[in-house]
C-alpha cells in the first residue's frame, strides 16, 4: 500500500509540474507556439529618406504575407524589433545606433515609430550595430523559431570597431539568420561586402533601389476597404492605463498609411483584418480571448464614456457583440483582399517589384521559413 501511495503521488506531482492553475481550475500548460522573429537594422543617415519611405509604405504587406504562414497548422506569432544606425544625431559613445524598438509585436507601435525616423549624414557601423542588437534583444530560446536579421544601408559593409564576421559568428552560435539589403548597385554592394556578409550569415544578398518611386495599383475593391476598416475600428473598446492613448495612435497610424497613399491604407485595414493585428493589451474585445476577465474589476474612467455608467453584465453584452460584429468586419476584408490580390496579379508586370524593400524580404523571408517547415 505504501509503495502504490509514492506511486501516486510522484505521478500527482508530475502532472502539477506540467500544469498550470487557471481560474481556480488545473489545466494543461499550453504549447508556445512558433515566433518569427524580425529585427531591422536601418541605416537612417542622410541618403536614406528613400529606405525609410519604402519601410513605412511596404510594412503592412509585408506583415500580410506573414499572416498566411502556417507552422503545424497554426499561424506562428511575429514578433518585430527596430533599430537605426549611422545617423550623426544619435551618440557617437553608442556607434551612432538606436534601440528604437525592442521585439514586440504591436504593429501600431511599429508603424509610430518608423514614421518617427528621420535621416542624418553619419557614420555606418553595421558589425556593431548587429552586435548591438545581438546583445540587447530578447531572442529566446525556442528552436522552433525563425529568427532573422535584415540590415540596410549604403556604406561598406566593413566600417567601425566590430568585425562583421564576429558579430554574424555570434549571430549563427543564437541561430540566428542575417540578411542583408545594399541600397544601390548591385556590384558595388558585392565589393563593399554586404554579399559577403549574407554568405557568411547563412542569408540573403539583396539590392534595393531605395529612390525609386513606388507604383501603387488601384482596384475596385479599395473603397470597399477603407469603409469596412472605419467600421472596424468601432469595434474597439479602450480599458486600462494607456487604453485611451493606445487607441488614438490606431486611427493615426490609419491616416500615416493614408498620407502616404490610399492603397497603403488598404493594405493597412488587410493587415488589422489579420490574426497578427491583436492588441489584447488595450482592447477589451481581444484581452476577452485570451483570457477571463471580471468586468467588475475595471476601471470605469478607464473605459469609453459610453460604458462608464453600465453595469458589468452589460459590458459583457456590449463586448461580446463588437467581438461578433468584428469578426463579420474582418471576414469581409478579407473576402474582398482575396479579389484584390487577384485583380493586382493581373495588372502587375512580371519583376515590376524586384527591387523594392516588400518584395526582396518576402522572398528572402518564405525561402528561410521553408527550412524551419514553415509553408503558405
Amino acid at each position: 500500500m505504501k509503495t502504490q501511495a509514492l506511486k501516486t503521488f510522484f505521478i500527482c506531482a508530475l502532472l502539477v509540474t506540467t500544469s498550470t492553475y487557471a481560474n481556480g481550475f488545473l489545466s494543461k500548460k499550453p504549447i508556445k507556439k512558433q515566433t518569427v522573429k524580425v529585427a531591422l537594422l536601418l541605416d537612417t543617415s542622410n541618403s536614406m529618406d528613400g529606405l525609410i519611405n519604402q519601410a513605412k509604405a511596404q510594412l503592412w504587406e509585408i506583415v500580410n504575407e506573414l499572416s498566411y504562414a502556417k507552422c503545424n497548422g497554426s499561424t506562428p506569432n511575429l514578433e518585430i524589433a527596430l533599430y537605426e544606425y549611422g545617423n550623426s544625431n544619435l551618440s557617437s559613445k553608442e556607434g551612432y545606433i538606436r534601440q528604437v524598438l525592442q521585439f514586440t509585436s504591436d504593429l501600431d507601435e511599429i508603424s509610430e515609430n518608423l514614421f518617427s525616423l528621420n535621416t542624418n549624414g553619419g557614420s555606418e557601423y553595421c558589425g556593431q550595430v548587429i552586435q548591438t542588437s545581438l546583445e540587447e534583444l530578447d531572442w529566446g530560446s525556442n528552436k522552433r523559431d525563425l529568427k532573422m536579421i535584415f540590415i540596410a544601408g549604403n556604406e561598406p559593409f566593413t566600417q567601425g570597431k566590430v568585425n562583421y564576421k564576429d558579430a554574424i559568428t555570434d549571430a549563427k552560435e543564437k541561430d540566428i539568420i542575417v540578411n542583408t539589403i545594399f541600397c544601390g548597385d548591385y556590384n558595388q554592394g558585392v565589393s563593399g561586402m554586404w554579399r559577403d556578409g549574407a554568405m557568411y550569415g547563412g542569408g540573403d544578398y539583396m539590392t534595393i533601389n531605395q529612390n525609386k518611386h513606388i507604383v501603387h495599383i488601384v482596384t475596385p475593391y479599395d473603397n470597399d476597404i477603407i469603409i469596412l476598416n472605419k467600421r472596424l475600428n468601432n469595434t474597439y473598446i479602450h480599458y486600462g492605463t494607456y487604453g485611451s492613448s493606445k487607441y488614438s495612435n490606431q486611427a493615426k497610424q490609419d491616416m500615416n498609411a493614408e498620407s502616404l497613399d490610399e492603397a497603403v491604407a488598404v493594405k493597412r485595414a488587410v493587415t488589422k483584418s489579420s490574426n497578427l493585428y491583436k492588441n489584447a493589451e488595450w482592447d477589451l474585445v481581444d484581452a476577452s480571448e485570451e483570457k477571463e476577465i471580471d468586468f467588475s474589476k475595471i476601471k470605469k474612467e478607464q473605459l469609453p464614456k459610453q460604458l462608464q455608467n453600465k453595469s458589468a453584465k452589460e459590458i459583457k453584452t456590449y463586448v461580446d457583440k463588437k467581438r461578433k460584429e468584428r469578426s463579420e468586419i474582418q471576414q469581409k476584408i478579407q473576402e474582398l483582399n482575396k479579389k484584390r490580390k487577384a485583380y493586382v496579379a493581373k495588372k502587375q508586370q512580371e519583376n515590376t517589384k524586384k527591387n523594392e524593400l516588400e518584395s526582396v524580404m518576402i522572398k528572402a523571408i518564405k525561402k528561410q521559413a521553408e527550412k524551419k517547415n514553415y509553408s503558405w
